[in-house]
């Protein structure tokens, strides 16, 4: 605090009235300091707020400057979307056992149904085929049609039949049964001996004559082929019911004078007749029923001829009538199962042909020709990926 000392000489009134001047002097500074520290103090804290407020758009500009380099130099990639998971195929489980149904164990569907089965047993991973004796093509497709097989080897006129649900299967219904692939032709055989008289077949009416097995294939035609012949299969005939076996050993014992069968060339049986000492066989020619035939029952027969030589003591061609034997199989078969049947069969068609010549009539051009019924949608896919399908 300032400190002020008066001269003697100034008189008393002066001294009061300079002391009041002090006074007010010394309050006006007390005064004045006050102010210049509160003024002091609000510039201070506006130079704060202020540098404050400076300072934080350097920094905002900063971090802005700092995302437009790193954006700019590196740019950080967007996320890479996940794409939506893929379910797996929906595909049939294939059955682990496969039943083929075939024919008589003297026929040509018994020995070339097992190559089939071995065939499909051998290539196929996980998958055993197994071969069934039985009265072939009519009885195969009610066994198809009860799931009691997968597989079958069977006529064409009764597989249409069956696909129908007319004929011996007005009482089934129509079976759900697809061609897997056409095979060979199947030749009708009327087998006589020489000496019986018998040269056409009208000549077979008062015969004791054998139609074939009960639910054939044969049978089934062979009704046919009498009916558009003007015969009455069960009044102007014997009828028998024999398998071709039995109906050779019949036929060599006399028991009966003919005997029909509709096979490949050759029939085991047929060949093991020809070729019985003392016993010259006899096939009687029959084409001129097929006008007649196709007018009955549709364009599933044609004409065609057993070539001399085929059998011992056939020594000229004989004109029948004939089709084409079908591979068939259930319609429930999973696609791809019946594609790699297919494929394995051209793939392999060598072993099959070391099992019965008549496996030299399937190609792939001739494989897709005489069924009368849908093909399967898998056989249709390997037919389609070799160029052969024309459906």
């Amino acid at each position: 605090m300032l400190k002020f000392t008066e001269p003697p000489h100034i008189p008393k009134n002066l001294k009061i009235v300079k002391r009041i001047i002090l006074g007010l002097c010394m309050s006006a500074i007390s005064r004045i300091s006050a102010i210049l520290i509160v003024v002091f103090l609000i510039v201070g804290v506006a130079v704060g707020y202020f540098a404050g407020s400076l300072t934080a758009p350097v920094t905002t500009i900063t971090k802005t400057e700092t995302r437009i380099i790193t954006l700019t130099v590196t740019p950080t990639p967007p996320p890479t979307p996940t794409p939506p998971a893929t379910p797996p195929p929906t595909t049939t489980p294939w059955p682990r056992a496969l039943s083929i149904a075939t024919g008589g164990v003297g026929g040509v569907y018994y020995p070339l149904g097992g190559g089939f089965a071995t065939l499909i047993s051998k290539y196929i991973p996980g998958v055993e085929a197994t071969a069934e004796v039985t009265t072939a093509s009519v009885d195969n497709l009610k066994l198809i049609h009860a799931k009691k097989c997968d597989l079958a080897l069977v006529m064409p006129d009764a597989a249409y039949d069956a696909y129908m649900g007319k004929g011996a299967f007005e009482a089934t219904g129509k079976v759900a049964v697809r061609t897997v692939m056409a095979l060979y032709t199947n030749y009708f055989h009327i087998v006589t001996l020489e000496g019986k008289g018998i040269e056409k077949i009208a000549d077979l009416k008062g015969k004791r004559v054998s139609l074939g097995a009960p639910g054939s294939g044969t049978e089934y035609k062979a009704i046919r082929v009498f009916t558009a012949a003007g015969i009455d299969p069960d009044k102007d005939i014997v009828r028998e019911r024999l398998g071709v076996r039995e109906s050779c050993d019949a036929l060599k014992d006399g028991k009966i004078d003919a005997f029909c069968w509709s096979g490949g060339l050759p029939t085991a049986a047929v060949l093991d007749l020809a070729t019985t000492p003392g016993i010259k066989i006899k096939l009687i020619p029959h084409a001129e029923v097929l006008p007649k035939l196709v007018e009955l029952y549709g364009p599933i027969y044609f004409k065609t001829v057993i070539p001399k030589g085929t059998y011992p003591g056939v020594d000229k061609d004989v004109e029948v009538t004939a089709l084409t034997n079908l591979l068939v199989c259930r319609a429930d078969l999973p696609d791809d199962l019946v594609y790699q049947i297919v494929k394995i069969t051209f793939d392999h068609i060598d072993e099959l042909i070391a099992v019965h010549s008549v496996a030299k009539e399937i190609t792939l051009k001739t494989a897709v020709v005489g069924s009368p019924i849908p093909f399967h949608d898998g056989a249709i896919k390997y037919f389609k990926e070799k160029g052969v399908w024309t459906g």
